[in-house]
C-alpha cells in the first residue's frame, strides 16, 4: 500500500500533484511519501510486538538524511555498512546505541569511528576482521561488542546477486567454523561477543528460508550456551520482499507470528534490518519522454531517466511498474523504455505494454524508494536527481539536484 494514486487521470503524491512537482523541480525526480514510510515502518515494527526487539533500517536501501531522520524519530535504529553511513545516521539524529555495523570490509579508521560513537555492536564477517577490531579497541582502551555473521547455507530463492547466506557467498563465517571464532573472541581482552547475526539475502518472497536459518541459529545458540558464552542479541537481518510485479511476499505480521513462536522463551533481544520493505514502495521516480523512435522491430521511448539514476533494471533485470503521470487514454504499444546513456544496457523496461506517449509527457517508475537513488552515479557526467519528500500537502527538498559545478568541485 502506498500514497501515490491517480485522481481524474493525474498522479498525486499524497496531496500534491506530481505534474506540479515535475514542472517545478525537473526530471528525473525522486519523490518519497512520508505517510507511506510511516505506515510501512509501523506495520513492520508492530509485527514483532511481544518480542524484545529493535528494528534497524538498512541504510544502504535509502540513505537520504531526511528519510533517516523521519524513521529515527519513529524509534528506528540503523543497520550500516560503512563509515559514511555511520556519519549519515548520526547526522540524522539516530542514537549510536541503536546502530549495528555490518559489512565485509570495515577499515581500521571506520572501526575507530564506530567505537568513538559508541555503536551497539559490530556484525563481524571474518576472523581477520575480529583481530582488527580487537587491535583498534585495545589501542583506544575500549571493549568492542560484537556478533559474528553466521552463514547458515540456506538458499533464499532470490536473485543470485542479492543472495548472501550460502557457502559460495562472500559474507560471514560458515556455521561449522563459527564456534571456533566465538571461542577465540571470548578469549580476547577487548572483545565482548554479545550477539549472533545472520542475513541470507534480499527480496525474499517466502518466510521459509528465514525459518530454516533460524532453526540452525537456535541450535547453534545452544552450543554457545554450553561453552559459557552469553549471547544477548539475535540479529536476523532483513530481506523481506515487496511486490514489484506479480510477487506475493508475506506480510510482516506473518513473519512476526512465526518468530514469536520460536523465540518467545529464548531471552534474546531480536534485531531486524528491513530496508526494501520499508522504503521500496514509498518512492517513485519521475522521468520525461525526450523522443519516441521506431525501427522495423522495436518501438522506443527515450526518456531523461537512465541507468545512472535507477540501475536495478540494467544490473538485475529487475521489473518496475511504469505508467503515465497524466493518463490520456491512448492505445497501447510494446516499447523499450531507454535512457540517454551510451550503453545498450541503459533501459528501464524492455518489451513493455504502455500507452502511446509523446515527447514532453512524463512517466512514473514505481517501487523506486529502495536501491534507487542510493545506487545512482554520475556516469556520462550526468548530475544526480533531486529527491523530494511529500508529507500531506508539504513538500520537503530532501536533496537538491546536482549541477555541473557539483560534478567537478572535487577535481583539480
Amino acid at each position: 500500500m502506498h500514497h501515490f494514486e491517480h485522481r481524474d487521470g493525474k498522479l498525486f503524491a499524497e496531496e500534491v500533484s506530481v505534474t506540479t512537482l515535475a514542472e517545478k523541480y525537473g526530471t528525473p525526480l525522486y519523490i518519497y511519501s512520508a505517510a507511506t514510510l510511516r505506515r510501512h515502518f509501523e506495520a513492520f515494527d508492530s509485527a514483532f510486538s511481544g518480542l524484545d526487539h529493535l528494528t534497524c533500517f538498512s541504510v544502504k536501501a535509502n540513505s537520504n538524511l531526511s528519510l533517516l531522520k523521519l524513521l529515527g524519530e519513529m524509534g528506528a535504529g540503523m543497520d550500516i555498512v560503512s563509515g559514511g553511513e555511520l556519519y549519515r545516521a548520526l547526522k540524522a539524529g539516530v542514537s549510536a546505541d541503536k546502530i549495528v555495523y555490518s559489512g565485509v570490509g570495515k577499515r581500521a579508521s571506520e572501526i575507530r569511528e564506530a567505537l568513538e560513537a559508541g555503536i551497539l555492536m559490530f556484525n563481524v564477517e571474518s576472523v581477520a576482521e575480529l583481530h582488527k577490531i580487537n587491535e583498534v579497541a585495545a589501542d583506544m582502551g575500549k571493549v568492542a561488542k560484537i556478533s559474528f555473521r553466521i552463514n547458515p547455507d540456506v538458499d533464499p530463492q532470490t536473485h543470485p546477486y542479492i543472495s548472501t547466506g550460502m557457502q559460495k557467498n562472500k559474507f560471514g563465517l560458515d556455521i561449522e567454523h563459527s564456534l571456533e571464532a566465538y571461542e577465540l573472541a571470548a578469549g580476547l581482552d577487548n572483545i565482548d561477543p554479545v550477539g549472533m547475526d545472520c542475513h541470507i539475502g534480499s527480496q525474499l518472497t517466502s518466510i521459509d528460508p528465514f525459518l530454516e536459518a533460524l532453526d540452525k541459529l537456535l541450535a547453534f545458540h545452544e552450543k554457545l550456551k554450553g561453552m559459557g558464552i552469553d549471547i544477548q542479541y539475535l540479529d536476523l537481518g532483513g530481506g523481506l520482499g515487496i511486490s514489484y510485479e506479480a510477487e506475493e511476499p508475506p506480510h510482516p505480521s506473518e513473519f512476526g507470528e512465526a518468530l514469536k513462536k520460536k523465540l518467545a522463551d529464548t531471552g534474546l533481544k531480536i534485531i531486524l534490518e528491513p530496508g526494501r520493505v520499508i522504503a521500496g514502495n514509498a518512492g517513485v521516480m519521475i522521468t520525461e519522454v525526450v523522443y519516441t523512435k521506431s525501427n522495423p522491430t522495436k518501438n522506443f521511448l527515450i526518456v531523461d531517466g537512465a541507468m545512472n539514476d535507477l540501475i536495478r533494471p540494467s544490473l538485475y533485470g529487475s521489473y518496475h511498474q511504469i505508467a503515465e503521470v497524466e493518463e490520456h487514454g491512448r492505445a497501447s504499444e510494446t516499447f523499450d523504455v531507454v535512457g540517454p546513456i551510451c550503453e545498450s544496457g541503459d533501459f528501464l523496461a524492455r518489451d513493455r505494454e504502455l500507452p502511446e506517449v509523446e515527447a514532453g509527457e512524463r512517466l512514473v517508475v514505481y517501487s523506486a524508494g529502495a536501491y534507487g537513488f542510493t545506487m545512482s552515479s554520475n556516469y556520462n557526467s550526468r548530475p544526480r536527481a533531486c529527491e523530494l519528500i511529500v508529507d500531506g500537502d508539504e513538500v520537503i527538498v530532501a536533496r537538491k539536484r546536482e549541477t555541473y559545478e557539483d560534478l567537478i568541485k572535487n577535481e583539480l
